[in-house]
């Protein structure tokens, strides 16, 4: 089992650029290619706690669907915000890189460098 994960879009330049910076170091990340197979609501809220924010700042606000489903309104629970990205996983920010109990957003991607022991 690899030490590190990455949640990955390959079609994200940041996520790739993420994912070479830990190929550079070596690091073989497991990658999960969140799009095809999305994180759970349970998922979702343990990665929220490993890095440390709420629920509403791991969604990406230009997202058509951020639109759609309302979600700017800021009576929207975390448990409906976290609903959401399970069922949109395009609403998700990425890349996010998980190591152990601890991990980061890869925006700007140097920001894994912080999970490289």
């Amino acid at each position: 089992m690899a030490d590190y994960t990455i949640y990955h879009n390959p079609r994200c330049s940041k996520s790739r650029q993420t994912l070479q910076i830990l190929t550079d170091k070596g690091i073989e990340p497991e990658i999960i290619a969140y799009l095809e197979t999305p994180p759970s609501a349970t998922e979702l809220k343990q990665l929220i706690v490993k890095l440390g924010i709420s629920p509403r700042q791991l969604l990406r606000k230009g997202e058509d669907a951020y639109k759609a489903l309302g979600l700017a309104d800021t009576s929207k629970s975390d448990a409906q915000l976290i609903a959401a990205m399970a069922a949109e996983p395009k609403l998700i920010e990425r890349p996010i890189v998980v190591k152990a109990k601890r991990a980061v957003l890869g925006r700007p991607p140097e920001n894994v460098l912080a999970l490289i022991d």
